[in-house]
């Protein structure tokens, strides 16, 4: 059964992406890349009083996007693409190891999404910090969206944090990446440009002790639509467990992307879950986005087929 809104936000679900020591940043396997820039004038209150950006010159921007002007009616996001920690914020009091796991980041998701946006000749869109900065698929205005606790570790550079810490890190990393995304699919709409919205994320395989029998996970809230038609691709593949819209639901009490870009515009959309162990290597990566790619293909045909 799908869990609790209760139990979903305390998970941060766990894909692949830019890291310090992996990506280089700004490359994308096809197609120019451009940086996103920060927010003028946002600054960061540490607990002393002191004020100043919370990115500093030579840091990397909120997100990184590639093929803004590809052909596809498809536009692929990744919420959790890294696991990178403002300089300011050194390493959120945590070890290398807990920065490592899905608490941090979505690992998988960004190489699995460039190759997929590459096959099928579509913008994408990535956030270049850790979902432990600052989670950029949650409502600011929920606890979950800045997290003292992930799964069952504790967060110390999140804690006691005053307004205008959190507010600077919604300010410089947070808010460019949603206004970016919200102005690329305001573009495609003037120019009178279908869009179906991804969102790619991977889920970690064991959870608190329990491991997770599925192998890819397709979610959605409100409108089924789409999101039903890529379950249907998947699970035509024999020896795949895809699940229906678990261990995780959309919702737009826990969820930000696919509420807030794609059911508010009336967008086809889908979220997409693998599991992270299926996809931490680069052979992974390749095979699931292949995958994907096909699914995603035979969805928007009967999808169109359906609107005709």
């Amino acid at each position: 059964m799908p869990k609790s809104i209760e139990e979903r936000s305390l998970e941060l679900r766990g894909q692949d992406g830019v890291n310090p020591g992996g990506t280089k940043q700004g490359s994308t396997i096809q197609g120019s890349t451009i940086q996103g820039s920060t927010t003028e004038g946002s600054t960061t209150e540490g607990r002393s009083g002191d004020k100043q950006r919370l990115l500093a010159a030579d840091e990397p921007p909120a997100f990184m996007e590639a093929g803004r002007t590809g052909r596809s009616n498809f536009v692929i996001v990744v919420d959790h693409a890294s696991r990178r920690i403002p300089r300011r914020l050194g390493d959120l009091g945590l070890p290398e190891s807990e920065l490592q796991r899905h608490i941090a980041w979505d690992i998988g998701a960004l190489g699995v999404a460039q190759r997929v946006a590459a096959a099928l000749d579509a913008p994408f869109v990535a956030q270049n910090y850790s979902r432990l900065v600052i989670d950029c698929n949650r409502d600011p205005g929920v606890a979950s969206s800045i997290p003292t606790v992930s799964e069952s570790t504790e967060i110390p550079g999140n804690i006691g944090l005053s307004e205008a810490a959190m507010r600077a890190r919604r300010a410089e990393i947070f808010d460019p990446y949603h206004a970016h995304v919200q102005a690329l699919l305001d573009e495609r709409a003037a120019a009178g440009r279908p869009t179906i919205l991804v969102a790619q994320h991977s889920m970690t395989n064991v959870y608190k002790g329990e491991r997770r029998q599925m192998h890819a996970a397709i979610l959605y809230n409100r409108d089924r639509r789409f999101a039903g038609l890529v379950l249907d691709e998947l699970r035509r593949e024999t020896g795949l467990i895809i699940a229906d819209n678990e261990p995780y639901f959309v919702s737009d009490e826990t969820d930000y992307t696919i509420p807030r870009h794609g059911e508010a515009r009336g967008l086809p959309h889908v979220e997409i879950e693998i599991r992270q162990d299926l996809v931490t290597e680069e052979a992974g990566q390749v095979e699931w986005a292949e995958r994907i790619s096909r699914a995603l293909q035979r969805a928007e045909r009967a999808l169109l087929g359906e609107l005709r």
